[in-house]
């Protein structure tokens, strides 16, 4: 939206309506010893195209993936946007809508909130889904807390596998509340399985594993789903959206919740942000799930509502007994997700999620050709996959990024038995061509 200023007449008017004469007149209640005697230090005022142009110069410093091929992953994802969801998220009536806390006169956003409940639902195979969290980590860390209150227990098991970034997240959440958090090792990308029984005890309150995990790699979810019910632990499950057109929904092998980051579902990259995390679950949770439920009703003369159904925080009960003060939801971008959902259809999300699982394992071979580059591990992978490289990581980025690729990130920042180990990321709209000049840049590095 440009800003159109006020007119010295504009101003004039304004002044007479209030009754003074002047700018001057009208503050001069305002001590003079605390006024400011010089002109602002700001630099002198631009035409319109002549600021445009300079916020356009400043825009062209940053890099994009208009400019960049990218292949980053690690939580944030190129992927595809199809033209009608800036479209409609940019119309005025989704644009400027504030929070639903007069929900009677804000139909249309429950009812858009509602359809994003829904195809969570439909996409994960749980019973209930919230109208959105802040993003997968806060999504993961609010699962954890829930468990810890359903249960009773001050336990929680998290595979290692799990974004570096949520685990730090679940550690802040959790650790003032006296819960402990404990990390499952992985060996070959995957969470080890063959000792599960002495991780686990009658005061685990949850088991949580990302799938697929951070390295991109299957795990093997179904143990470790009977590993956290055989233990009377929830099993929570953080799945990245685009992956569950393809694979197994979570409520079909025993998750308990499932959570995740949804910026895969219809929003641009932007520096890492915003996002929105999802959050669903098994009905019998249902009062114990943070934020918002919008539900659908029908009022006095038969015609259908929504409502919010459910707002369990710690503004409408007692504190002790809230399960979270998450008091928000990021509607604009969950519904961003909704019209992406909606124009995708389940056969569309399927071909999007076959073709990233197509084009990383073709990356996977290609990249492997190079000397000096291999891949890290031999388990089944999605769309994301770790090399190992003979060659200094920071400086393959840099090399790189100068024949106009990214990739990352350098996983030794995180696991320091998986230092000059790189994480590649390829979506959808990677081509072949693209792949394989991406070889040939790690050749030239090589050589």
């Amino acid at each position: 939206m440009r800003y159109i200023p006020n007119t010295p007449e504009d101003r004039k008017k304004m002044l007479a309506d209030i009754g003074v004469d002047s700018v001057e007149e009208l503050f001069a209640d305002i001590p003079e010893q605390v006024r400011l005697k010089r002109e602002l230090n700001l630099p002198e005022a631009l035409s319109e195209p002549e600021l445009v142009r300079y916020m356009e110069d400043l825009a062209g410093k940053n890099g994009d993936t208009g400019r960049y091929t990218c292949f980053l992953g690690g939580g944030c994802y190129d992927h595809y946007i199809p033209a009608v969801v800036p479209a409609l998220l940019a119309r005025s009536e989704f644009y400027t809508a504030y929070t639903p806390y007069q929900a009677e006169i804000s139909q249309g956003t429950l009812a858009a909130i509602y359809e994003f409940q829904t195809m969570i639902c439909e996409l994960t195979g749980m019973d209930v889904a919230n109208a959105s969290m802040y993003d997968g980590a806060t999504a993961l860390a609010e699962a954890a807390a829930v468990a810890t209150a359903v249960t009773g227990r001050h336990r929680v098991v998290v595979t290692r596998t799990v974004h570096p970034e949520y685990r730090q997240v679940l550690s802040t959440y959790l650790g003032p509340r006296g819960v402990d958090l404990v990390e499952l090792p992985f060996a070959d990308g995957v969470t080890i399985t063959g000792n599960l029984d002495q991780y686990l005890d009658r005061q685990t309150a949850a088991v949580l594993v990302q799938q697929p995990n951070f390295f991109g790699c299957l795990e093997d979810v179904h143990s470790l789903g009977e590993a956290a019910h055989g233990a009377g632990a929830l099993f929570i499950v953080c799945a990245d959206p685009v992956s569950l057109g393809l694979l197994k929904p979570p409520g079909e092998y025993g998750a308990d919740m499932v959570v995740g980051e949804g910026q895969s579902l219809g929003l641009p990259l932007n520096f890492g942000g915003p996002g929105f995390g999802y959050f669903a679950a098994r009905e019998k949770f249902l009062r114990r799930i943070p934020g918002r439920v919008v539900g659908a009703t029908t009022d006095v003369h038969g015609r259908r509502g929504f409502v919010l159904t459910l707002q369990a925080r710690e503004q409408h009960i007692r504190r002790e007994k809230a399960s979270s003060n998450i008091c928000s939801n990021q509607a604009l971008c969950a519904l961003a997700a909704t019209i992406y959902l909606s124009a995708m259809g389940p056969a569309g999300l399927r071909r999007v999620a076959w073709l990233c699982a197509q084009k990383a394992a073709y990356a996977s071979r290609r990249l492997a050709a190079v000397k000096g580059i291999t891949v890290a591990f031999t388990a089944p992978f999605f769309k994301e996959f770790v090399l190992k490289s003979e060659y200094p990581v920071a400086r393959v980025q840099e090399m790189l990024l100068r024949r106009g690729f990214v990739a990352g990130p350098d996983l030794g920042r995180f696991y320091p038995e998986l230092s000059n180990h790189l994480l590649v990321a390829v979506t959808e709209k990677r081509t072949r061509e693209e792949i394989d000049r991406l070889a040939e840049a790690l050749e030239e590095v090589a050589g």
